[in-house]
């Protein structure tokens, strides 16, 4: 899978820490994501709200109750009325990350597997919030393992999100041949992160889908009341049906602890039963009213900068 068009860093099977420090320069091609905040807490993202702050808003009137200090004594001096200044709050958004590190992410046919896709994709979404002036937290969910992190301001929240991503990975990587089941470990994972996300955080999340079960949606529906969503499908060509395959093939594919051996008419099933996971996946989401964008393993991350804007 070694390939001369791998990001830097990376071999598309390992991760690295250099290769997850490596995606800060695409989060400085992304826009800063700003909405309302619903979270009273200072820090660097402006608001909606108006109030005390270091951005001027507007002049209004003095009314009965306003602090003194903001009298606009200019405005007052000319208009003959008293009036103040106001001004547009700073505040500061947590950022965190549902991170679907599952065995079913460790699939690819191109370029790089897939969870190594969602890495890089969860680490560059961490950069730009940090890069903004956001807190990084995250939940980096496996069959077996929840990891939960506070969200933290600076390079405390992203090199504790790399760290943690890198030694999940690894430890996914050497017991693929050894995972056990785990059916409703998402569900879990939604419920953990309700008692994590704080009212107004903004929640990325990042898997391949096949995990998310129906009953994922009463858990996200809960943490969409007070907080924004935004979902990543991570994909690979074998599983869009995208590769150019000879007439007759045998085509040998690890799905969960089993090895499959495709021919022309098993693969037409095997991938007709991936797009259904996939489509549950983005319904759902649609149930939540959020929007899923589709990030390719089979192209590098800065390929497909517009699906992250």
């Amino acid at each position: 899978m070694v390939n001369s068009e791998l990001p830097l860093f990376s071999d598309g099977i390992n991760i690295t820490e250099k290769e997850l420090l490596a995606c800060q320069s695409l989060a400085k091609a992304l826009p800063e994501k700003r909405a309302k905040a619903k979270a009273s807490l200072a820090g660097h993202r402006a608001s909606l709200i108006k109030g005390r702050g270091m951005e001027f808003a507007e002049v209004r009137h003095y009314q009965s109750g306003d602090d003194v200090r903001t009298i606009d004594w200019r405005v007052t001096a000319r208009t003959g009325k008293a009036h103040t200044k106001l001004f547009v709050e700073e505040r500061e958004r947590p950022v965190l990350l549902l991170l679907d590190l599952s065995h079913s992410l460790y699939f690819g046919s191109s370029l790089m597997l897939q969870s190594v896709q969602a890495a890089h994709l969860a680490t560059t979404l961490g950069w730009s919030a940090i890069l903004h002036g956001d807190r990084l937290g995250a939940l980096i969910a496996t069959e077996q393992e929840h990891i939960e992190l506070k969200p933290r301001s600076r390079q405390q929240g992203i090199l504790q999100v790399i760290s943690a991503i890198k030694n999940l990975h690894t430890r996914q990587l050497q017991n693929i041949a050894d995972q056990t089941p785990e059916p409703e470990h998402l569900l879990k994972a939604c419920q953990r992160l309700r008692r994590l996300a704080k009212p107004g955080s903004l929640i990325w999340i990042v898997s391949d889908g096949s995990n998310f079960t129906p009953s994922c949606l009463a858990a996200l529906s809960d943490l969409k009341r007070h907080c924004d969503l935004g979902a990543f499908l991570i994909t690979d060509p074998l599983r869009q049906g995208l590769l150019d395959l000879p007439k007759h093939f045998q085509l040998p594919v690890r799905e969960g602890n089993k090895e499959l051996l495709l021919d022309r008419n098993s693969y037409q099933q095997w991938l007709t039963s991936q797009q259904h996971q996939q489509d549950q996946f983005i319904e759902m989401m649609q149930k939540l009213n959020v929007q899923t964008r589709i990030v390719d393993a089979g192209l590098r991350l800065n390929q497909q900068l517009g699906a992250l804007r």
